[in-house]
């Protein structure tokens, strides 16, 4: 959608509503327009790699455009409507810490909260969400074969082998603060897909900041068991 068409419609959206015609629930309309007015201004729904790091660091949030094959629909229609914070310092770490009395902290009157929806138009947007599946060709549908992995191996290999918890979080607190919470990550995304980007970040993204650490098959397999496991932990 253009600007021009996009102005339009925002004028068209306050103009209804202020005339009193309908509710503003109604004025939002479908899931792609409640995306095009309220969402697009920090995420991308298009394919748009950053060309400089500088680009990189200014990413305000996710990139949606494969969403379709990325998160699980009931965790996002739940989610949108109780939204909570999944970066605890954000997209790019740099951006929002200070310093502290002994470490860096997240500065917190730096971040933004994430908008609200009603149950009904989190339905809408999870409906158009699901269909975004610009990396399709980096899914093998199947990929993960579904298994079990003691806790306590999980951690170790979370921890110690790889690495991870100096960038992710395993509970609230603890861990690095750099990139996303993983004791969400297994009700939160779809296990092909961690399978496909954990084997190789930059396919999906070229800046990523996340290592490709040219984990085994197996080990792949391992990691998913594990945050599959961290998340019913969580749950409980």
């Amino acid at each position: 959608m253009s600007y021009n068409n996009n102005l339009y419609h925002n004028l068209r959206v306050i103009l209804i509503i202020s005339m009193g015609w309908i509710t503003h629930t109604e004025a939002a309309g479908t899931g792609k327009d409640i995306l095009d007015t309220q969402c697009v201004s920090c995420h991308a729904i298009s394919p748009k790699t950053p060309q400089t790091l500088k680009e990189l660091w200014e990413r305000k949030a996710p990139d949606l455009s494969s969403a379709g094959i990325k998160y699980k629909s009931e965790w996002l229609t739940s989610w949108l409507q109780n939204p909570t914070r999944i970066r605890p310092a954000g997209m790019f770490y740099g951006n929002h810490i200070k310093l502290g009395e002994k470490l860096d902290e997240v500065d917190q009157s730096s971040l933004v909260k994430h908008l609200q929806l009603s149950n009904e138009d989190a339905t809408k947007v999870t409906e158009v969400l699901m269909t975004f599946k610009q990396n399709q060709a980096l899914i093998t549908a199947g990929d993960y074969k579904p298994g079990t992995i003691s806790m306590t191996m999980g951690d170790m290999m979370f921890d110690k082998f790889k690495g991870c918890l100096a960038c992710h979080q395993i509970e609230p607190g603890y861990g690095g603060m750099s990139g996303s919470e993983m004791y969400t990550a297994g009700n939160r995304l779809q296990e092909d897909y961690l399978i496909s980007f954990m084997r190789n970040p930059q396919a999906w993204d070229p800046k990523s900041i996340m290592p490709n650490k040219n984990l085994k098959e197996i080990d792949l397999q391992k990691l998913v068991h594990y945050l599959r496991a961290l998340a019913k932990e969580n749950d409980q």
